[in-house]
């Protein structure tokens, strides 16, 4: 299946903006080794196995393709003015969502990172971005609740995408439930039929793919879960995705971690995270150095009961939003600094100029293209999603 491409003109701006993508400044310090062992998660995939069961009997399921068929958001080209180096292709969302002073995108993923290249990346039949969002109640408001967006990057379907709403499980297998997630929902990672989201004090929540629920749209905008009988609510949304289970996160360090980003690294089959933290000053985030911990998965291709990690890192850089790891390389992406940092074992940390409001990072891997770096803006109005290539940011 071929990946879209964005219009000659805004091709070539992103190729001439790729003439000037060497290094803004030496790094000037780079990660150093911490002790893994240190690090730890606690899975489990069947905590609301009896709920979830209760509530497929009773509202049904909705497969990938069946979600995407009904998709009913139309995504829109990225703006001609729109530049940065390496810029292969992107999107933005439609109006309502680009000016959405409630909703801010935020974790990106991919099929590509599902299932890796096979069959043009596509799960089930449809080659996928995936964006994470969280709500507030109202502009200035608290986070209430968390999405996903889906959209179709194929050029065999529609330039559509659809939204699904994530809940937590509640009530009993009599009397199954659901409620909101409020989550920042920072980082996302797909792997096989799972979907990992960062809950930011605690590690990761976990969702089934192939369990999206069919929920009533009507209602108002403020219901959520059961009503009466068999109807189930979920703020006007068709579709929700039901947690499954939660990766907990345990230090021995002293300092639990702060899940701001995650994203896979299909070579090792591991799940990266890092750390938004400030040098000083801060008062909602960490005061102090971030760290990077590797997470590798078991030969399951899920996280076993009990995972050390494989590497963990201090970061000289702060305020990152986003991570990605590809066969022993890495890059961080500071909102705060406007900076993308590319570092690998033995040899000088590099940093690049970037874009703002920048959040998270997936790789996509591709066999018969250069290989690509996605991620996306949150600032209201300004909401690009866009790929680079990654080796014009240090990747070789």
């Amino acid at each position: 299946m071929s990946l879209h491409r964005l219009t000659k003109a805004a091709l070539a701006a992103g190729v001439l903006a790729g003439l000037f993508a060497v290094p803004a400044a030496a790094a000037g310090a780079a990660p150093s080794t911490l002790p893994a062992d240190q690090y730890t998660l606690t899975a489990n995939y069947d905590q609301f196995d009896a709920v979830n069961n209760a509530l497929v009997s009773t509202l049904g399921t909705a497969a990938v393709h069946t979600v995407m068929e009904n998709a009913n958001h139309d995504r829109t080209a990225l703006p001609s003015s729109f530049s940065v180096a390496g810029l292969s292709t992107g999107f933005r969302f439609d109006s309502d969502d680009n000016s959405d002073c409630t909703n801010y995108p935020q974790g990106i993923t991919t099929s590509r990172d599902a299932v890796g290249t096979a069959n043009g990346g596509n799960y089930d039949g449809h080659q996928l971005v995936a964006v994470s969002w969280y709500t507030k109640d109202g502009c200035s408001g608290d986070q209430s609740r968390s999405r996903i967006t889906l959209v179709d990057w194929d050029s065999t379907y529609p330039n559509k995408y659809r939204k699904i709403l994530l809940v937590e499980p509640t009530g009993t297998a009599a009397s199954p439930d659901f409620k909101d997630i409020p989550v920042h929902a920072g980082g996302m990672s797909w792997y096989g039929d799972y979907l990992y989201v960062a809950d930011t004090g605690k590690g990761m929540r976990v969702f089934d793919m192939r369990k999206i629920l069919k929920t009533n749209n009507g209602g108002t905008a403020d219901q959520i879960g059961h009503q009466t009988g068999s109807t189930y609510y979920a703020h006007n949304y068709a579709y929700v995705l039901p947690q499954v289970g939660t990766i907990a996160a345990k230090t021995t360090s002293g300092t639990n971690l702060a899940w701001s980003s995650i994203s896979l690294d299909r070579v090792s089959k591991s799940i990266v995270m890092t750390e938004y933290t400030c040098p000083s000053g801060c008062t909602d985030y960490p005061n102090r150095a971030p760290r990077a911990i590797r997470y590798p998965f078991a030969s399951s291709g899920t996280f076993a009961a009990t995972t050390t990690a494989s590497q963990a890192l201090q970061l000289p850089w702060y305020k990152l939003n986003g991570v990605a790891s590809h066969n022993g390389r890495w890059w961080f992406q500071s909102s705060g600094q406007k900076q993308l940092y590319y570092w690998k074992p033995s040899a000088a940390a590099q940093t690049f100029a970037w874009v703002s409001s920048g959040e998270s990072l997936s790789y996509w891997e591709d066999d018969t293209s250069a290989d690509l770096l996605w991620s996306l803006q949150e600032g209201a109005g300004n909401r690009n999603v866009f790929a680079v290539t990654q080796a014009t940011y240090g990747g070789g």
